[in-house]
């Protein structure tokens, strides 16, 4: 019996390690400066040019709701590729390439924010640490990161 395997780019958001499937990742940069967007749903933190592409950064901590990221810490950048093209998660730290085995994945624990568990598609237990699986059509759905702010 042969066990399968996956990849998985990882990172950190408030000392938190996820998880995307390397297949589903461009590539991974260092900061860039951002454009806002005026308008745009707070998750949305700007545009980037990454060589002449127009990428949107999508804020990791925002969309989990978690604790806005201290001003004198610059994100890095998940590229990843989506059916509307490119988009970036910024995200803490940038973390290794961990492969899995499958009897290793369990669904979310229920003690997820609701928030949170709704963009997280499962765990895997490694030796000394949880890997939270980030679905990333969920994780960029516009839907679901609420509606654009409306003018006055």
């Amino acid at each position: 019996m042969t066990m399968t395997t996956q990849q998985f780019c990882t990172f950190f958001v408030e000392g938190i390690q996820f998880g995307i499937e390397v297949l589903k990742v461009q590539e991974v940069l260092k900061y860039h400066e951002t454009t806002p967007v005026p308008l745009a749903a707070p998750v949305v933190h700007g545009l980037i040019n990454l060589r002449g592409q127009i990428v949107t950064a999508l804020d990791l901590r925002t969309r989990l709701s978690l604790p806005v990221r201290p001003e004198s810490s610059l994100p890095m950048n998940v590229v990843i590729r989506s059916d509307g093209g490119a988009v970036s998660l910024l995200v803490d730290e940038i973390g290794d390439v961990l492969e899995a085995t499958e009897e290793l994945f369990e669904e979310p624990p229920a003690t997820l924010a609701p928030q949170a568990r709704d963009l997280i598609r499962g765990v895997y237990k490694l030796e000394h640490r949880l890997l939270l699986i980030l679905d990333t059509d969920r994780t960029l759905s516009v839907e679901s990161m609420g509606q654009t702010q409306e003018t006055a």
